[in-house]
């Protein structure tokens, strides 16, 4: 496993060198024994794309609590964690809807998702301006700007849905008057979401082994499908998830309880993983690796202090998985505390490792650890450090493709459809009883309301503690049923914009009417 890490990442130890070269001139130095950006070809803006995947494992937008606040927190499942005092004051606002455009983590997460977008303009616009010059770019070039549409339509996407209409920045920015423009229609978001993720689908299928990770035409058309699948575009989201399927570069053969393992790292399940490393001397850097594990890990003290304890489940959780799901006890990390024993629910002997957290403090803001942000134990030894900056970040993976070709074969209706979505939805729960036909019988139905309610259900425990349950909720509409006893209402589909943003643009930005004092 450790060869497996230090052998598969150097490319991210060349990227985060090159994203970072700004900040200290300590890394002009070549460093001893790793590679460098130097080593690897990629074309003249192999560079300033390697920053955006630096940029996309940030911890505002992907690895830390603005990122968890916004896509974890407003959905049923998950809690802000930590002690109930820790951030008690994002819990009204995430938990209970009592939206304010003064948060905090609002204006993180906006600008670490336009910084990017404003590194991916200036690519394209150098890309641009060297063509009109008349220069010939090469095949490793023009995949740079492939992977730069990617990462632009990734983030529109984002702020889509978290905030519905926002400025739409296509071009470079070449002074901070020039990015104070106002907000687009929701609709001219999408269409440049529509040409970017088109554009990055000229991606390879795969890429040699040295740039394992970088995005591949299945991620383009991936995320292509989950941004159709948010405007309830049925026909253009099984296409796109179907030619993912027929590519026939992934697969379900991973068992569930490795994919969220080091050793599952890049895996056959895997169709966009955010890679993050670590070195001896450096394993707990936040160039090399992301804060995902750290921010998510169970607060403890000595080696079972692995991190902040944020974003956490609750019997809620526990309570929607079948009986005898094997995949409830590889989401949920259990612990007990000597005022709070749960035997009813302890997990299994098979489970031994985890018993390091059987002793845990008193006063936290839910009942059970994210496993799928749990760092391995002899890795941390390894590396002398709790802090699991070395475990990738799974973005998109190839159960949620076929779960989407499952839905989408759904919604369009008919006799073959029907048995084709039957069939989707059995390869997941395949895979998720691991040979045990005891449990998660095969859905048989061919009514298309109950294989609707069952879709949906396999996506919330497939899923769980992962990215998209709110989004989910609010693109079935089933928010309000869902989440209306937290506080939602049809309103609180998207977020007030920050309202430090509002305020700089003197006017410009206009604040989201349902948020306007």
């Amino acid at each position: 496993m450790k060869t497996i890490i230090r052998n598969l990442k150097l490319w991210v130890i060349a990227a985060a060198a090159v994203a970072s070269a700004a900040c200290s001139d300590l890394l002009d130095q070549r460093p001893q024994g790793q590679w460098t950006i130097d080593d690897i070809e990629g074309g003249a803006y192999f560079s300033q794309v390697m920053a955006l995947y630096a940029k996309a494992r940030h911890y505002n937008i992907t690895a830390g609590i603005p990122a968890f606040a916004i896509h974890y927190y407003r959905s049923e499942d998950s809690r802000k964690g930590s002690t109930t005092t820790d951030g008690a004051e994002h819990v009204p606002m995430y938990e209970n809807f009592q939206y304010t455009p003064a948060n905090s983590l609002l204006n993180p997460y906006w600008t670490q998702n336009y910084d990017i977008i404003n590194n991916a303009n200036t690519i394209l616009s150098d890309m641009q301006k060297a063509q009109e010059a008349g220069a010939q770019l090469d095949e490793a070039e023009l995949q740079c700007g492939m992977e730069a549409h990617f990462f632009r339509g990734w983030c529109y996407f984002n702020l889509v849905r978290a905030f519905g209409e926002v400025p739409l920045i296509d071009f470079a920015i070449t002074s901070s008057d020039e990015a104070n423009i106002p907000k687009s229609t929701v609709d001219k978001i999408w269409a440049l979401i529509d040409a970017d993720l088109t554009a990055a689908e000229g991606l390879p299928r795969r890429w040699e082994s040295r740039y394992i990770g970088r995005i591949t035409y299945g991620a383009a058309r991936a995320l292509h499908a989950k941004t159709y699948a948010q405007r309830s575009q049925w026909s253009q989201m099984y296409q796109a998830a179907k030619n993912v399927i027929d590519s026939k570069v992934y697969n379900l053969d991973t068992p569930f309880d490795k994919i969220f393992r080091e050793e599952g790292e890049n895996s056959s399940e895997s169709v966009w993983e955010l890679q993050c490393t670590a070195t001896l001397a450096e394993p707990s850097s936040n160039e090399l690796g992301s804060q995902f594990c750290e921010v998510q890990g169970c607060r403890g003290s000595g080696t079972s202090n692995l991190g902040w304890g944020w974003h956490m489940a609750d019997m809620e959780l526990y309570n929607a998985f079948e009986a005898g799901d094997p995949r409830r006890d590889e989401t949920l990390l259990y612990f007990s505390t000597p005022s709070k024993p749960w035997p009813s629910y302890a997990p299994p002997t098979g489970n031994a490792p985890f018993n390091e957290f059987l002793v845990s403090q008193d006063g936290l803001d839910g009942d059970f650890y994210n496993k799928k942000a749990y760092c391995s134990p002899t890795l941390r030894q390894y590396y002398g450090s709790n802090s699991g900056k070395w475990y990738n970040i799974r973005m998109i993976r190839y159960s949620d493709v076929v779960l989407m070709a499952a839905e989408a074969a759904c919604e369009l209706g008919g006799e073959a459809m029907i048995e084709e979505a039957l069939g989707y939805l059995e390869q997941v729960r395949a895979r998720a009883r691991g040979g045990n036909a005891s449990v998660l019988p095969e859905v048989t139905t061919k009514n298309q309301a109950e294989l609707r309610a069952a879709i949906h259900h396999e996506r919330h425990v497939e899923f769980a503690l992962e990215f998209d349950r709110f989004y989910d909720l609010v693109r079935w509409n089933e928010a309000v049923s869902v989440l209306g006893n937290k506080g939602y209402t049809d309103k609180n589909k998207y977020l007030p914009l920050p309202q430090t943003q509002v305020d700089a643009s003197n006017g410009v930005l206009v604040q989201n009417p349902d948020y306007v004092n």
